[in-house]
C-alpha cells in the first residue's frame, strides 16, 4: 500500500466515522487541536486501524503524533 492509498483511507475514515469536515484535512492539522480528535475519539480509531490496516495501535507509539501527516507516517511504517 502506497502513502498516498494510506492517506485516503485515513482521510476516509476520518470524514466518515469521526465526522471530520474534509476541508480540515491536511497534513500539518493538529489531531487534537484542529481536528478534534479527544481519547474517545482514539479508541474508535484503534478499532478502525485495525480493521483496515490490519496492526494495533500502541499508545506510547502514538504519543510524539500530533499532526495528520505524522499520523500518516506512523501508519505507512507499519504497512511497509
Amino acid at each position: 500500500m502506497n502513502r498516498s492509498e494510506i492517506e485516503q483511507k485515513v482521510n476516509d475514515f476520518l470524514i466518515d466515522e469521526m465526522e471530520i469536515e474534509a476541508e480540515k484535512m491536511h497534513p500539518d492539522a493538529l489531531l487534537r487541536e484542529d481536528l478534534g480528535i479527544d481519547s474517545l475519539d482514539f479508541v474508535d480509531i484503534v478499532v478502525v486501524v485495525d480493521r483496515i490496516f490490519g496492526f494495533k495501535i500502541k499508545p506510547e507509539e502514538m504519543k510524539s503524533v500530533r499532526t495528520l501527516g505524522q499520523f500518516y507516517d506512523y501508519i505507512a511504517s507499519k504497512v511497509a
